[in-house]
């Protein structure tokens, strides 16, 4: 099938949002990228994109699809069968995909249930967006994440852990570096693996060419986990000027997930237990310095949201982009942080920029969203949602809405 889209403007997933390309898409895939008038006479389908901008699909680095975002999200799974988790789980793929979001990085599952949904959206079974899933969190006794994560304590056990996750088919390692906000009595602060335990699971994923994110907000867990080569630190609350040096140094990404903390904050007295709600007031300070730190310095950064924690809906992901820049990102850097960067750190060289040889994965919203990132933000700018160059969601969209049938085509 062959489509021509054309008529407004186009954001190719880094530079500047330009005027009077047209974008051709055969066989789910880019075609040819020239300015419209080249492709003056074409008798095919067409996609008016007037008035509005074509940019690529939205990725989010950082989604738990076993979690459902209610006020205690560990104990509403708890009280599922794993059928009915991985349902749920497919359902939430689907409704991200819907909200501008075709591709998306699971940090941390529940007894690789969610690697079914994964195998059925990337095997084409199911309509979804593309998934990388790192299975069970690597922590420590007692650390942040044990509720579900594979505990290991000492490097010898680490490295075991890492072998069964990639045994089981993870597509990154997760290593819980510090405590969190969401486990009662531990310490965000508190680094909760050593430097040469950390440093043992990352070198064994990247023996076996797995890249690796780590949880990790106190400044010392920080440091290990970028010590230890990781990819991508996650959060990054309490990052000072010797994080920002060493992780410029090895480029390491920074997915902020501003999105956790801001929907805790706005949602206080909804369920959401009290040791949360204080540790996030405790902290949420210091994490929007880390962001605007790490920014201005010029470092790696990625969007990822932490969707499934409390009020942090699979589907409102693109929010993201608009609570980074109310942080003093630049619309358009942002614009890059959830496209071609996030692709970037997920490996996924045929995504993330509206390229000759690329997947037809885009999201056409109104407007200029460099101008008014509300314009890619907000799903009620959202035109349509096409992934591998079929409509999803959007107007004539063939599977609309978060529950999308079996398509072959796909």
């Amino acid at each position: 099938m062959t489509e021509l889209y054309t008529g407004g403007l186009l954001f190719r997933g880094a530079g500047d949002i330009i005027e009077g390309q047209a974008v051709l898409v055969e066989g789910g895939k880019v075609a040819k990228v020239a300015p419209a008038g080249e492709f003056d006479g074409f008798s095919g389908a067409a996609i008016d994109t007037s008035g509005g901008t074509l940019m690529p699909g939205l990725f989010d680095c950082h989604v738990h699809l076993c979690l459902g975002a209610e006020g205690d999200p560990g104990t509403a799974a708890d009280k599922l069968l794993p059928g009915q988790i991985t349902m749920k789980a497919l359902e939430r793929a689907q409704r991200t995909l819907a909200g501008g979001v075709t591709a998306i990085r699971d940090c941390g599952g529940k007894d690789f249930l969610e690697f079914a949904v994964r195998d059925a959206v990337n095997g084409g079974q199911q309509m979804g967006p593309t998934i990388r899933a790192s299975g069970k969190v690597i922590c420590m006794t007692g650390g942040h994440g044990s509720r579900n994560g594979r505990i290991a304590d000492g490097i010898d056990e680490v490295v075991r852990a890492v072998r069964e996750q990639i045994h089981a088919g993870s597509d990154l390692i997760k290593i819980m570096a510090t405590g969190g906000v969401m486990t009662p009595g531990v310490n965000p602060e508190d680094a909760h693996y050593t430097a040469e335990e950390i440093a043992a699971g990352i070198s064994e994923g990247r023996r076996f060419n797995k890249r690796s994110a780590s949880h990790a907000q106190g400044r010392d867990g920080i440091l290990n986990a970028v010590r230890g080569g990781i990819s991508s630190i996650e959060h990054g609350i309490f990052m000072d000027d010797t994080c920002v040096r060493e992780m410029l140094a090895q480029g390491t990404y920074l997915v902020p997930t501003v999105a956790a903390l801001r929907n805790i904050l706005e949602n206080k007295g909804n369920g959401i237990p009290d040791y949360v709600i204080e540790k996030t007031e405790r902290i949420s300070e210091n994490h929007r310095r880390s962001i605007q730190m790490y920014y201005a310095a010029g470092g790696n950064i990625a969007m990822g949201t932490d969707a499934g924690t409390p009020f942090n809906k699979h589907g409102a992901n693109a929010m993201e982009l608009e609570f980074m820049a109310d942080l003093g990102v630049k619309p358009i850097d942002a614009l890059c942080f959830g496209t071609s960067a996030s692709a970037d750190l997920m490996g996924l060289d045929d995504q993330g920029q509206v390229a000759v040889g690329m997947a037809a994965d885009f999201l056409i919203v109104e407007g200029n969203p460099g101008a008014d990132i509300k314009m890619a933000s907000r799903l009620e700018n959202h035109r349509l949602v096409i992934k591998g160059g079929v409509v999803v969601s959007g107007q004539n969209a063939s599977a609309a809405g978060p529950a999308f049938g079996r398509m072959a085509a796909f």
